[in-house]
């Protein structure tokens, strides 16, 4: 996988408040998640997809949220529950009990909720927030990859100076290097190796 990034310009007030509103939204179906694995401690990864439907008949904003969004939030919970479970079989770690996100920047798009421009100079975001489209911002290789790549998932990042949307490519990454010959030694360590003595001839009497 390859992330490329390109930063959301030309939007209105009102369209960075429906990202932001987006994200929040994320955080809170990410921590109810949380909550419902602690009422709850046999669930897994599929009972936490059909929570996050519960969550959408109950609450109307966690509707408007696209719903491979919300899949991907209650994977970032699960992400979180399953270090504590492999923490708490190894004694040497810390547990890092699942904890409430209170200041959650993002939130992660699969294949639905947004579409790329054909020139790939724009985006729309097209779930129930109605964020509208953002001209994206980004070098000509940037640009280049993500046209030309099968896009996993849009992860819409803030950060202090703006809004950004992250690009998960499915593309694997190749360093170029060149043969030259040369053997490097590397000492492993070993605090013994297995002596096997030389095979003695057959004799025939």
């Amino acid at each position: 996988m390859r992330v490329m990034e390109a930063k959301l310009l030309n939007g209105t007030a009102e369209q960075y408040q429906a990202l932001d509103e987006a994200i929040r939204t994320a955080q809170f179906v990410r921590n109810k998640c949380v909550r419902y694995w602690m009422d709850n401690k046999s669930v897994n990864k599929a009972v936490l997809y059909a929570h996050c439907k519960d969550l959408a008949k109950e609450f109307d904003f966690v509707r408007k949220l696209n719903s491979a969004a919300r899949q991907a939030s209650a994977e970032r919970a699960w992400a979180s529950i399953s270090r504590f479970d492999t923490n708490c079989r190894n004694k040497a770690v810390k547990k890092g009990y699942p904890q409430f996100k209170k200041n959650c920047r993002s939130v992660e798009y699969k294949l639905s909720g947004w579409k790329l421009s054909p020139d790939g100079m724009s985006i729309t975001f097209t779930d129930g927030f109605n964020a509208g489209t953002f001209a994206l911002y980004c070098n000509g290789e940037a640009r280049h990859h993500i046209l030309n790549s099968k896009i996993n998932r849009v992860r819409v990042i803030r950060r202090a100076d703006g809004y950004y949307a992250q690009f998960c490519l499915d593309v694997e990454r190749k360093e170029q290097g060149a043969y030259t010959g040369n053997v490097i030694g590397i000492d492993l360590g070993l605090k013994g190796f297995l002596h096997r003595p030389e095979r003695q001839p057959c004799r025939v009497s």
